[in-house]
């Protein structure tokens, strides 16, 4: 007999769960990747408040690649924050991170703009952070500092625009906040095998989002945990779930750039799964973590 998978105890998030479970029918797995993609934007708005008064938001482009901008009622400082949405980079949208996006820029009293990148599998890798790159070389053109932030697949997509735009010698981005991020970690070794069957976010379903966006394995900027030196990275908050798989890949490169002399925070919530942010408003391990996103996105851009 198998041992139990590992699962939280907080109330709030066994709610979260539940509601999770219970929205997509049965034959889910079937459904096209429209379907899909349908679903998951009806379930993030499931969970959403109404935005933070007086916030402005607009649709725009920026070489073709959509995006919307967000402006609070209070700007305290004129660093851009630039946000990638997570959702496997399959599904996803301007609409699934909307109030989340506007509650970050709420928060730290800044512009953020968010980027809605071309998906999986009708465009593989490196369309996805090709298309964030743009955005970035974009907002720095015109001198602004910008702030990378990013949950999941998002995570990922920032941590490798920092990386990337290491090496081409872009300056300007002033710190990065990656939230649960997936960084190509082995799949069969530590959380991947601990938290194989965690609630919300499984190691087959890991597997299953790779082998779709195929990106070479060893390609650095697809795999920043594997990159051969994390020197020159700005000062980085991590943030992970106890109970998902990807837990280790966080540890490892919050691990990796402190030891390299990066400024780094890092936080392990212990009663979270994958994608808690959903549950900021019903959980209190979720608000909790929510408010330390928030407080690091704002150090980083009034720094």
């Amino acid at each position: 007999m198998s041992a139990p998978s590992p699962a939280p105890s907080e109330k709030g998030i066994l709610q979260f769960l539940e509601i999770c479970d219970s929205f997509y029918p049965a034959d889910a797995v079937d459904a096209s990747v429209e379907q899909q993609r349908n679903w998951y934007d009806a379930l993030c708005a499931r969970f959403d408040r109404p935005l933070p008064p007086d916030m402005i938001f607009a649709d725009g482009m920026v070489q073709r690649i959509p995006i919307r901008r967000y402006r609070p009622r209070k700007i305290s400082t004129r660093t851009i924050l630039l946000y990638l949405h997570g959702g496997g980079f399959v599904v996803g949208s301007l609409e699934s991170h909307h109030a989340i996006c506007a509650e970050i820029a709420d928060a730290a009293g800044a512009e953020l703009v968010s980027v809605d990148y071309r998906l999986a599998p009708e465009y593989r890798w490196p369309a996805q952070t090709d298309d964030g790159f743009a955005v970035l070389k974009h907002l720095l053109s015109a001198n602004n500092k910008v702030v990378l932030i990013g949950d999941s697949a998002g995570g990922n997509l920032a941590a490798g625009l920092a990386l990337r735009a290491r090496d081409e010698e872009l300056s300007g981005i002033v710190g990065q906040v990656l939230i649960y991020p997936t960084l190509g970690g082995s799949l069969d070794a530590g959380s991947y095998v601990e938290m194989a069957e965690a609630p919300g976010l499984t190691t087959a379903d890991v597997a299953y989002y790779r082998e779709i966006l195929q990106a070479p394995v060893g390609a650095e900027i697809a795999e920043p945990l594997n990159a051969s030196s994390l020197a020159g990275l700005p000062p980085t908050f991590i943030t992970v779930a106890h109970f998902d798989p990807l837990r280790d890949d966080g540890r490892q490169y919050a691990a990796r750039l402190a030891a390299e002399g990066i400024e780094v925070q890092f936080r392990e919530e212990p009663q979270m799964v994958h994608a808690w942010l959903r549950a900021r408003h019903m959980s209190d391990g979720a608000r909790d973590g929510f408010r330390a996103v928030c407080e690091a996105v704002k150090h980083f851009a009034t720094a």
